[in-house]
């Protein structure tokens, strides 16, 4: 009997624990079904539909294609042109104009007074926050060639152009700056601030000037900060397309056509579902190995 008991204590253990954790994670059930519903199952569904040839209008049933989509994606020019587009727009709006500007205004801010300051960030943020179709518009009109930025430069007596022609690349580019540019600063106002000021003030004393303690003490002290920023800059700059539609829908001809404008250009323009969503995936491939990148830059800096 007593070789019974024992074995059934641990018995009533186990269940005891399992149901202990039963009710632990019950509350994240309701949550879990609704991600399992309205996300992996979109998400599944779009995986599939990237190996068949489902089209909008003109077919009576889909069939699976496997990886045709993706063979047509790395033969397609178009395509290929779209990549390289991605990746100068992300560049230079994310990784060079959004990080060094929201780094230089998050710098500038400290030394700046409490007016100024309070300015600055209204003008930045109001950038920022405005919808993305509506910021489009704005800088269309800013481009174009009636726009802003030619009437200044003709007051300056300077020569102008269609920029959204001969630099369109560049003009969504520099648009995506002027919007994006409140995220970075933000991020980096924080950053600066938990630097304690007695480490750059005994920099000073020793004689250290402004660029190298930005070299040897800002720059390492923020450097996760940085990463994290670049990062999530990185990935919000690959899915830009309302900015891009507003000002020149990928044009002229496709010089300013990202992935994300290409992708829409497929699926809903030439009706063929199947192959942009391959390209929404290959979109979304690209986007997680700068995540990795980075990812790996920052553990290697700790």
């Amino acid at each position: 009997m007593s070789r019974a008991a024992g074995t059934a204590r641990p018995a009533r253990g186990a269940r005891a624990t399992a149901r202990a954790s039963l009710l632990r994670w019950s509350p994240l059930a309701p949550a879990t079904v609704l991600l399992l519903l309205f996300l992996a199952g979109p998400i599944g569904y779009c995986v599939y539909i990237a190996f068949t040839d489902t089209q909008l209008t003109g077919q009576e049933s889909a069939s699976f294609v496997g990886l045709a989509n993706f063979r047509r994606a790395f033969t397609d020019h178009h395509f290929l042109n779209a990549v390289v587009l991605t990746l100068v727009f992300t560049l230079i709006s994310s990784i060079l104009g959004q990080n060094t500007l929201g780094l230089a205004l998050a710098g500038l801010m400290r030394r700046a007074s409490r007016p100024v300051r309070a300015l600055t960030g209204a003008v930045v943020i109001t950038a920022w926050v405005l919808p993305e179709i509506v910021a489009g518009f704005l800088l269309y009109t800013f481009f174009e060639r009636r726009g802003t930025l030619n009437a200044l430069l003709d007051w300056l007596h300077l020569p102008t152009q269609n920029w959204l022609f001969t630099l369109p690349i560049l003009a969504v580019s520099f648009a995506n700056v002027w919007r994006g540019t409140a995220f970075s600063m933000l991020i980096y106002s924080a950053a600066l601030d938990g630097i304690p000021r007695e480490v750059t003030e005994s920099a000073q004393v020793d004689g250290a000037g402004g660029a190298k303690r930005l070299w040897h003490i800002t720059l390492p002290m923020i450097r996760h900060s940085i990463g994290t920023n670049l990062m999530l800059n990185t990935l919000q700059t690959l899915s830009v397309f309302g900015l891009i539609w507003a000002m020149t829908r990928g044009g002229p001809g496709s010089r300013s056509q990202t992935l994300p404008v290409f992708m829409y250009d497929q699926a809903f323009m030439k009706a063929l579902i199947g192959y942009g969503t391959a390209v929404a995936l290959l979109l979304l491939v690209v986007g997680a190995l700068f995540s990795a990148v980075y990812l790996r830059l920052m553990r290697e800096e700790v």
